[in-house]
């Protein structure tokens, strides 16, 4: 159940992702599965923490070994809090901001149970629903008592004005996420790498 992550970090990789992009329980209610966000998020931690131990334990091609490091996924979810997905009601919404940072914050304690080392909240296309998952993250760890993780933030923009599907261009985006302090911020999918170098 692990060599695909292991054969990413044998390949020079020092961070892996959990493969939980729509882990939460939001996404998952399109299967049925809602009520096991929590362990399905742990349990994606824990193969991928058992990769990166494993292969933290070998000598690297220089002989010396290294830490690597499990990034507990958290994706985007299957709706926008920003947009209306009926274009004859732009006022409607399929989805509430706290419906948003309770499915998250069930999704990152799953992740961290499992041992993730980092919170990634990915492919960003909507602002409103990152700043959910930023709440949520500062909520779960302020309530739990643990020690916050540090936090990655990965965006992505769906045209060639740089822009996510949201609106906001690469600045805005920048801007609005930058308070939550994460360790590091980028764009993800999207365009393709050429594409997007001017907007890194």
């Amino acid at each position: 159940m692990t060599e695909i992550h292991e054969q990413y970090l044998r390949a020079g990789a020092d961070i892996i992702e959990t493969n939980t992009f729509n882990g939460q329980s939001i996404s998952q209610s399109d299967y049925g599965l809602e009520s096991w966000s929590f362990e399905i998020n742990k349990q994606a931690s824990i193969l991928a923490r058992r990769a990166a131990d494993k292969v933290s334990e070998e000598p690297d091609k220089y002989g010396e070994k290294r830490m690597r490091l499990v990034a507990g996924a958290v994706g985007p979810t299957n709706r926008t809090a920003s947009v209306s997905p009926k274009v004859e009601d732009p006022a409607f919404r399929n989805v509430t901001y706290m419906e948003l940072v309770d499915a998250y914050k069930e999704q990152i304690a799953g992740l961290v149970a499992g041992g993730c080392h980092v919170i990634f909240i990915e492919t960003i296309f909507d602002s409103l629903n990152a700043r959910a998952a930023i709440f949520a993250y500062i909520t779960f760890f302020e309530e739990s008592g643990l020690e916050k993780l540090p936090l990655i933030l990965s965006g992505t923009i769906i045209d060639a004005a740089g822009r996510t599907l949201s609106g906001q261009n690469t600045e805005a985006f920048y801007i609005s996420m930058m308070n939550a302090k994460p360790f590091c911020i980028g764009f993800n999918c999207a365009l393709g790498a050429e594409q997007m170098y001017p907007f890194l």
